[in-house]
C-alpha cells in the first residue's frame, strides 16, 4: 500500500494551495487527487474561455433537485472537474466579501482565529496585484491579481449609469469599503488566467515530495480506531488504496467533500442507513447548510455592435485568436464580466447585500438567453440568503451524481430580496448613461411589470451563481463538522480544508476566500504561528479604517 504523510483529497483552488504549501516542507510527502485531468487547452488560460466553461467543459455535469420554491425547476449546477478546481473555469473576478462576513464567523459562530483582522493577511499572502500595494493588497503571493484588459466602451457608460443611479465609484471593491460600482479585479497575470493551478501548483509539482495524480477519483475515507487512516480511489479503472502517515485532507468543495465524506460513512446516521452505508461515525451537520448566491439577469439590445456578441462566428473566432497570441488584447482576453457594483435591497442591511455582474455580451453562461444582434447582460445576486439546502447521497454508489438541494428561496426573504435586486438591475440599465448604447430592454420585457409576472421570469431564468459553501461548517456547537481548526469532530487524522467549511457565506465571489482558507489551513497543519492580526474600525455602511498593528 503506497504511504505518504498528507493525502490531500481535491485538487480545486484550496487543494492546491495547500499541495504547495505543504510541500514546501521538504520534510514531508504530500499526494495530491484530483478526479479531473489537466488543464492542457488554451480555453483554460484564455479569459474569455470562461464563457465555454459552465456548459459542460471540464464538470461533473450534475443539476439540482426540482427546487420547490422556484416552480420545481432544476438547476445546472456547473461543478469543476479539472486541476484547479473553480479557479480554472470561473470568470477570474477576484472579490473578499465583506469585513464583516468574517467577523460574523468569529462573534457568532465562535470561530476563533477567522475574524477580518486575522484572515486579511492570508489574502495579502495570497495576492501578487498589479496596481495596489497598501493595507489591503499583496505584491508578492503567487496569485497574480490584474485590472481588466479588454473592456469596451459600454463598461465605462456602466459605471456612469450607476453613479447616476446613486452608487460611488469605487476604485477597489476589496479595500476600505465594499459599496459602489467599478471595474472588478482579475485573477490575471499577463492577459492569462492566473488559476490556483497556475499560481500554486504548476512550480510545486517540480519538488521530489509532492506527487500528483489526475483522473484519481477518492469513493472511501477508511477509519481505524476513530482515526482517519486511508484513502481508497480508482485511477484508470485500477483500485488503489494509499495510507496517510499524518493526515487525510479533504478539499473537493462544498458539494464533492460531504459526499465523500458520507460515502465514507461519516454523516447524519438515518440518511446513511437510508442509502444502505454503514455508520462509521455518526455526524449529523454534514452535507447541512448549503447555501448559494442566485442570479437573475436583465438583457439589453444594443444599438450597435458594442459587445462581444458575434465573435462566436469562426472567422471572428480566427481573428480574435491572433489579436491575443500578438498583443495579448482584444475579445479573448475578455472574462466578458469586468464591471459590476455592491449596493443594497434592504436599506437596513449592514452592508451591501446585491452583487451586480455585467456581462459584455448575451448568452454568455448556460440556460441565459442569446438575443439577435449586440446585446448586455446585467447579472443581479442576493448576497446573504437565509435559505438552507443539503448535500445528501442517492445511494451506495460512489460514482452516483449527488442530490443537491440548494433550497433555493425557501425563506420569502430572500426571494424578495432577489426581485428587488433585479427591479435594481432594470433600472441601472435605463439610465441616461447607457442611453446612446442601450436600444431597449429585452428581458424581462416591458410586459413584465408586476410581481407576479416578475417572479414567473425569475423562476425561468434564474442560475446558480457557482458559489456553493457550508456544508460542512466550522463552529462549536452539535451540528458543527469541523473546528476553527478545520479538524473534523470526533474524527482523528481528517481535517476540510474548503469553501465547505464557512458557517456563512461571504458577500460576493467565493474563490478568492477559498484560496484564503487554503493558505491559512497550511498554516494550521503545520503548526505554524498566525501572522500578527491586523487592527481596524468601522464606519456605517462597511466603509473601515485599517492601520498595520
Amino acid at each position: 500500500m503506497p504511504e505518504v504523510d498528507y493525502i490531500i483529497v481535491g485538487g480545486g483552488s484550496a487543494g492546491c494551495v495547500l499541495a504547495a504549501r505543504l510541500s514546501e516542507d521538504a520534510g514531508v510527502s504530500v499526494l495530491l487527487l484530483e478526479a479531473g485531468g489537466r488543464d492542457k487547452s488554451f480555453l483554460f488560460h484564455w479569459p474569455a474561455g470562461f464563457a465555454k466553461m459552465t456548459k459542460g467543459i471540464a464538470s461533473w455535469g450534475w443539476s439540482t433537485v426540482p427546487q420547490k420554491h422556484m416552480q420545481g425547476r432544476k438547476i445546472w449546477f456547473t461543478q469543476a472537474k479539472v486541476i484547479g478546481g473553480g479557479s480554472s473555469i470561473n470568470a477570474q473576478i477576484y472579490t473578499r466579501g465583506n469585513a464583516l462576513d468574517y467577523d460574523e464567523w468569529a462573534v457568532e459562530h465562535g470561530c476563533e482565529g477567522w475574524a477580518y483582522r486575522d484572515i486579511l493577511p492570508y489574502f495579502k499572502r495570497a495576492e501578487s496585484n498589479e496596481r495596489f500595494n497598501d493595507d489591503y493588497h499583496g505584491i508578492e503571493g503567487p496569485l497574480g491579481v490584474s485590472m481588466p484588459r479588454a473592456t469596451l466602451p459600454v463598461c465605462d457608460a456602466f459605471i456612469r449609469a450607476g453613479q447616476e443611479y446613486g452608487m460611488p465609484y469605487n476604485p477597489d471593491f476589496n479595500g476600505k469599503a465594499q459599496r459602489g460600482v467599478g471595474y472588478y479585479q482579475l485573477t490575471q497575470r499577463n492577459a492569462r488566467r492566473s488559476s490556483a493551478a497556475v499560481a500554486y501548483l504548476n512550480g510545486a509539482e517540480q519538488r521530489p515530495n509532492l506527487t500528483v495524480w489526475t483522473g484519481a477519483q477518492a469513493t472511501r475515507i477508511n477509519a481505524e480506531k476513530g482515526r482517519a487512516v486511508s484513502v481508497d480511489l480508482y485511477r484508470g479503472g485500477t483500485r488503489t488504496v494509499v495510507r496517510a502517515r499524518r493526515e487525510i485532507i479533504l478539499a473537493s468543495g462544498a458539494i464533492g467533500t460531504p459526499r465523500l465524506l458520507m460515502l465514507s460513512g461519516i454523516g447524519p446516521a438515518d440518511h446513511l442507513r437510508s442509502v444502505g452505508i454503514d455508520v462509521v461515525h455518526d455526524l449529523p451537520g454534514v452535507g447541512g447548510n448549503l447555501q448559494d448566491h442566485i442570479d437573475l439577469c436583465a438583457i439589453a439590445e444594443l444599438t450597435g455592435p458594442f459587445s462581444y456578441d458575434g465573435w462566436d462566428r469562426p472567422h471572428k473566432t480566427m481573428w480574435a485568436g491572433l489579436q491575443y497570441l500578438l498583443f495579448k488584447n482584444g475579445p479573448a482576453a475578455a472574462s466578458l464580466f469586468e464591471t459590476g457594483a455592491f449596493w443594497y435591497a434592504d436599506e437596513t442591511a449592514r452592508s451591501p447585500d446585491i452583487q451586480f455582474h455585467l456581462g459584455q455580451g448575451s448568452g454568455i453562461e448556460k440556460g441565459i438567453v442569446k438575443i439577435n444582434g449586440a446585446g448586455i447582460t446585467l447579472n443581479s445576486a442576493f448576497m446573504r440568503p437565509r435559505s438552507r439546502g443539503t448535500v445528501r447521497l442517492s445511494g451506495s454508489d460512489p460514482f452516483a451524481a449527488p442530490l443537491i438541494d440548494p433550497n433555493y428561496w425557501s425563506d420569502p426573504y430572500d426571494r424578495e430580496m432577489g426581485l428587488k435586486g433585479l427591479e435594481m438591475a432594470r433600472e441601472i440599465l435605463a439610465q441616461p448613461a447607457l442611453s446612446k448604447f442601450v436600444r431597449k430592454e429585452v428581458l424581462p420585457g416591458p410586459d413584465v411589470r408586476t410581481r407576479d409576472s416578475l417572479f414567473d421570469y425569475a423562476c425561468k431564468m434564474a442560475k446558480t451563481d457557482h458559489h456553493p459553501v457550508g456544508t460542512c461548517r466550522m463552529g462549536k456547537d452539535a451540528m458543527a463538522v469541523v473546528t476553527p481548526e478545520l479538524e473534523v469532530h470526533g474524527m482523528a487524522g481528517l481535517r476540510v480544508c474548503d469553501a465547505s467549511i464557512m458557517p456563512r457565506i461571504n458577500s460576493s465571489n467565493t474563490n478568492a476566500p477559498t484560496i484564503m482558507i487554503g493558505e491559512k489551513a497550511a498554516d494550521l497543519i503545520l503548526g505554524k504561528p498566525a501572522p500578527k492580526p491586523a487592527l481596524f474600525s468601522f464606519e456605517r455602511n462597511d466603509a473601515c479604517r485599517f492601520a498595520v498593528a
